[in-house]
């Protein structure tokens, strides 16, 4: 019921700006701004984008609930506010009543917000970098991803914004690669994150099978299998992450951190929120992963809606993960 009240709200919120009504009064806005921090887990310094709500500037005294939210693969942390429009749909929430809360984009490279397999090939980066980022910024020497955003990124905002600093105040969120890392985060770093959403995540690494999900998934068994799943476009962008065999990739399988957070008691279960196009190419990892919770007896929101692997789809969901977690973390 919490799940259908957020949506509700999102919806209301989103579809009067479709219709063209008007948006929050003047002087109501939210502003952006960018933030660099150095990050010791992956040596090199980043960047991030930051919402401050409306009233952030208003009352020097008044500290704020903290989501942050993650891009996918070959994105970057501006994705959110240029594709997502994820400032107005704050605004928004914002207007409609919905708790104020501050939102972190920070850059995750292509890292999968988990720490690699390997070091990868640094020097080479720094030799042909990409062309969407410097090198300086990019090319990791120490690729800890997670650390990078549980531990460095957290302590940074803590430290620069007038946050409410505990673990009931912060949840994480993502899209496709970052839905996976949202999730992995939560469930790794329980003591950090209480809340945590993933829309369209990749959320079965290893899944292998049937589309569509049907109740007893089939996983890859060996290399030969993880590639032919994944692809030649995909798989050199894995390999240094996940590595070649499947113990390094059930290591960083949610459903199995689930389950060892649970067996093994290391802190208390963070709320998960999970949704998913049901034309997505995707959709099955999600599928599967919400029927490992099930079974392990873990309550969450799950929900599909008609629409792809794409922004409009992101675009038109973002509010409803936002009013979710801002219901666990901001009230």
């Amino acid at each position: 019921m919490r799940l259908a009240a957020a949506a509700a709200l999102a919806a209301m919120v989103l579809s009067a700006g479709a219709r063209g009504q008007a948006p929050p009064a003047a002087g109501r806005h939210g502003r952006v701004i960018a933030d660099t921090l150095w990050s010791q887990s992956l040596g090199v310094r980043k960047q991030a984008l930051v919402y401050l709500p409306p009233d952030y500037d208003r009352d020097a005294s008044r500290r704020f609930a903290v989501a942050y939210y993650l891009h996918g693969l070959w994105g970057n942390e501006t994705d959110w506010v240029k594709l997502a429009r994820l400032d107005a749909a704050m605004d928004s929430l914002i207007a409609a009543g919905g708790p104020a809360m501050i939102v972190v984009m920070p850059d995750g490279d292509d890292g999968w917000y988990t720490t690699w397999n390997s070091l990868g090939d640094w020097r080479g980066c720094l030799a042909h970098p990409p062309a969407k980022e410097p090198a300086a910024s990019y090319c990791v020497p120490w690729p800890h991803y997670d650390d990078y955003v549980a531990r460095d990124l957290v302590a940074h905002v803590d430290a620069t914004f007038r946050t409410r600093a505990e673990r009931a105040h912060r949840a994480i969120a993502g899209l496709s690669m970052g839905g996976l890392g949202a999730v992995a985060l939560a469930l790794a770093y329980p003591d950090v994150f209480s809340a945590a959403a993933s829309h369209s995540g990749v959320l079965s690494p290893l899944y292998q099978g049937p589309h569509p999900f049907a109740g007893t998934p089939v996983y890859a068994s060996d290399e030969r299998a993880l590639r032919a799943g994944w692809g030649e476009r995909f798989w050199p962008l894995m390999v240094p992450v996940f590595g070649r065999d499947t113990a390094g990739w059930w290591a960083r399988d949610p459903s199995r951190l689930a389950r060892r957070l649970k067996e093994s008691r290391g802190g208390p279960m963070p709320a998960l929120f999970l949704d998913v196009g049901r034309d997505d190419g995707l959709a099955d990892q999600s599928r599967a992963f919400h029927a490992s919770l099930t079974a392990l007896g873990l309550p969450h929101a799950y929900a599909e809606w008609p629409g792809k692997h794409d922004w409009a789809y992101w675009r038109a969901h973002v509010g409803e993960s936002l009013a979710w977690l801002a219901e666990r973390i901001a009230r």
